[in-house]
C-alpha cells in the first residue's frame, strides 16, 4: 500500500523529501498542504502532524513527522541504496555530521534571508531590514566558506564520494538563496557551485519539478521589490 505524503513544495525540507521519494521511486500518495492558505492548521491535518508542520507521512495508519527521520524510515523500510545513508559506521556518521550541522547554517541563515527578501514583503508590504539582510549576507558567506572548507574538501558530495541524503536537503536549502536572486552568495565559492551542478544533475528530472515554486518565486521577486 503506497503511503500519503503531505508537503508544500515551498518548504525546503518538503521538496528534500519530495525529491527522495520520487528518485527512489518510494509509492505514495501525493497529499499537498497549502501553507499559505492555512491548511497545516486544520484539524484534519494535525491528526497527522499535531505540530502543523509539512512535511510529514502516514504509512498504513501509522504517522511520522520531521523530514529527516522520514528519509530513514524510508530508507530502511524500503531497503534503498547504502549511498543514501550507508550502514558503514563512519560512513554514516558522515551524513549524520552534515544533517545535525545544518540546522543552524545552510538551513537558519538561507532561511532568514529568503524570509527577509521575499515572504515578509509580500505579507506584509513593508520594505526590509537592511540590517537584518546584511547580517544574514555575512551568516551566510560564513557558513558558504564553511562547506567548502571543510564538506567539500577533497570530496565530491558533503559527506564523501557518492551523492547522499545530506545533498539533497543541503541543496534545497541553497536555493532558497536562488529564489530571492542571492545566488550570488554560493557562486562565489567554485566549489559549492560545482557540488549543487552535481547534485542537480544526479536528481534530474525531479530537482526541477521540486523547486518549480522556487523559479516562479524568483521570477516574482522583482515584481515585489518595485512595489516597496
Amino acid at each position: 500500500m503506497p503511503l500519503n505524503y503531505y508537503f508544500d513544495l515551498m518548504s525546503q525540507p518538503s521538496r528534500a523529501v519530495y525529491m527522495f521519494l520520487n528518485i527512489t521511486k518510494v509509492p505514495f500518495v501525493p497529499k499537498p498542504v497549502a501553507l499559505r492558505k492555512g491548511e497545516h492548521n486544520g484539524d484534519d491535518f494535525k491528526k497527522i502532524n499535531p505540530f502543523s508542520l509539512v512535511p510529514a507521512i502516514e504509512d498504513d495508519g501509522w504517522c511520522l513527522t520531521e523530514s529527516i527521520a522520514i528519509s530513514k524510515y524510508l530508507i530502511q523500510k524500503y531497503g534503498l541504496a547504502d549511498k543514501w545513508f550507508p550502514k558503514d559506521l563512519k560512513k554514516q556518521a558522515r551524513v549524520e555530521e552534515y544533517l545535525h550541522w545544518q540546522h543552524f547554517n545552510t538551513r537558519g541563515s538561507c532561511a532568514m534571508l529568503f524570509q527577509q527578501l521575499l515572504i515578509l514583503p509580500v505579507a506584509t508590504g513593508h520594505k526590509t531590514d537592511p540590517d537584518l539582510v546584511e547580517s544574514s549576507r555575512i551568516r551566510i558567506r560564513r557558513m558558504v566558506g564553511q562547506l567548502e572548507a571543510y564538506f567539500l574538501n577533497e570530496r565530491a558530495y558533503l559527506a564523501g564520494d557518492d551523492i547522499s541524503i545530506a545533498d539533497i536537503f543541503g541543496a534545497c536549502e541553497l536555493m532558497q538563496l536562488y529564489g530571492c536572486h542571492e545566488e550570488g552568495l554560493y557562486e562565489s565559492s567554485p566549489k559549492v557551485k560545482a557540488w549543487l551542478e552535481r547534485v542537480k544533475a544526479e536528481t534530474k528530472p525531479y530537482f526541477d519539478e521540486a523547486h518549480a515554486m522556487i523559479y516562479r518565486a524568483r521570477t516574482r521577486f522583482h515584481a515585489v521589490v518595485s512595489k516597496l
